[in-house]
């Protein structure tokens, strides 16, 4: 990828890790494997007596100066130049940047604890992009995903939750969720997934046509990503069984169709999973 610039919005938190407490068996095991590709909301697996912690303050908010630190400060600084521009031109408005904290082990965030198992995650009651860049090892090794493009997939996913918060998305989201069935639920969490991949493809086609961000062959890194994190392989492999009643991001075939949306079009309003999935 040629990225340029990195972003004032990281917090390196690495080596600060929080000791995780042993428990929970193997259903927490198999819930944090099916939540840990691409930032399901922390608040919808959290312990029914944990109670959401307030974010640490007073955390180190250096820049990182490693490899990996500083790919993913260029890529969350090239998701800011692309948002700022789409929100400027397309909706008339101002884009706030999230934070995206890097760390190892656990982390305490103002939506609960999050942890290594757990991927990537933001919240969005501190605006707040979560990470362990372990989890690009997993992604790479365990479910054959390669690449810088199939990394930066994963933090625009992440962006694209923030993007949903500031225009309001996430609120209608929980209310909704609030007054829905299990299985209600379960559909809400798909689309509105789904509509965190469309996004990640709206970034991509405009930071492509803005700055020329991709080298020939990375978009497929992106769509290999995101085919290999579908509910439905993801439940193949660990459980040996596929149970779509139970999908909270989307299968294989969903989520590369709702990034190949956003990459075709630019255009946030192609984004309506909720429309066209009957939510």
């Amino acid at each position: 990828m040629r990225l340029g610039r990195e972003s004032d919005n990281v917090e390196d938190r690495r080596g600060l890790g929080i000791p995780i407490m042993a428990g929970g068996g193997i259903g927490a095991v198999v819930l944090a494997l099916v939540a840990m590709f691409f930032g399901i909301d922390p608040r919808a697996v959290l312990s029914p007596g944990q109670a959401p912690a307030t974010a640490r303050s007073g955390a180190p908010s250096a820049a990182p100066t490693d490899a990996e630190g500083v790919f993913v400060s260029k890529v969350l600084a090239d998701t800011e130049d692309t948002w700022t521009t789409i929100f400027h031109d397309d909706l008339g408005r101002q884009y706030e940047p999230p934070k995206l904290v890097l760390f190892s082990g656990g982390v305490e965030s103002a939506c609960g604890m999050g942890q290594t198992a757990s991927g990537p995650f933001y919240c969005p009651n501190d605006h707040r992009v979560y990470i362990d860049l372990e989890f690009y090892q997993e992604l790479k090794d365990r479910f054959q995903a390669p690449g810088d493009f199939a990394q930066a997939y994963v933090i625009a996913h992440e962006v694209g939750h923030h993007v949903q918060t500031l225009i309001g998305t996430m609120d209608q989201v929980d209310s909704r969720r609030a007054h829905s069935s299990r299985g209600a639920a379960n559909a809400l969490s798909v689309e509105t997934e789904l509509q965190a991949d469309c996004y990640a493809g709206v970034w991509a086609n405009r930071a492509q046509k803005m700055r020329n961000i991709l080298e020939p062959g990375e978009l497929e890194q992106a769509l290999n990503a995101a085919s290999a994190i579908g509910d439905d392989r993801i439940q193949k492999q660990t459980t040996g069984r596929v149970n779509p009643d139970s999908f909270t991001h989307g299968s294989s075939e969903q989520r590369v169709h709702w990034f190949k949306e956003g990459w075709s079009s630019g255009d946030m309003k192609r984004c309506d999973t909720f429309a066209s999935l009957g939510g």
